[in-house]
């Protein structure tokens, strides 16, 4: 299955178990480079594009947010949810795009996603048919 095949409603991205929990796959749609992560089971997509400088976000580190009540001593909140830019180290969050130092005006554009059964192509009587049967589901990008 081809990682960017149009459908009727979207994009097909992957099958399900290609993108595992804490994972990514940057995909090209319509001339834009777009992120699609699964994280803890839910998908999410942000365009591969930094409001800062333009660096490619979606290969930035992954990660949680440290917080702290005093010095020296730290905890981790909200692991596996925020986008580090590889570049200047801005951090988004990836379920909504905003960034975390300023998130009421500054964010990342997001995408829709969902996950959706295989679909079969039509059938057609004038090629040889074989039975087919179609596991998993895919993961479908609304661009």
């Amino acid at each position: 299955m081809a990682a960017e095949t149009a459908r009727q409603k979207g994009h097909v991205v992957c099958r399900v178990e290609e993108l595992p929990p804490g994972e990514r796959r940057i995909v090209e749609v319509d001339g834009r480079s777009i992120g699609v992560f699964n994280v803890k089971g839910t998908y999410y997509a942000l365009l591969n594009r930094c409001p800062h400088k333009a660096a490619p976000l979606c290969k930035g580190l992954v990660k949680g947010l440290y917080t702290a009540d005093r010095p020296g001593e730290y905890r981790i909140e909200r692991p596996g949810e925020i986008l580090r830019c590889p570049w200047h180290g801005w951090e988004f969050n990836i379920s909504t795009g905003r960034s975390h130092f300023n998130p009421q005006r500054l964010r990342v554009r997001t995408y829709a996603v969902t996950v959706e059964r295989a679909i079969l192509p039509p059938d057609d009587t004038s090629v040889e048919a074989f039975p087919v049967t179609v596991e998993g589901e895919v993961v479908v990008l609304e661009a």
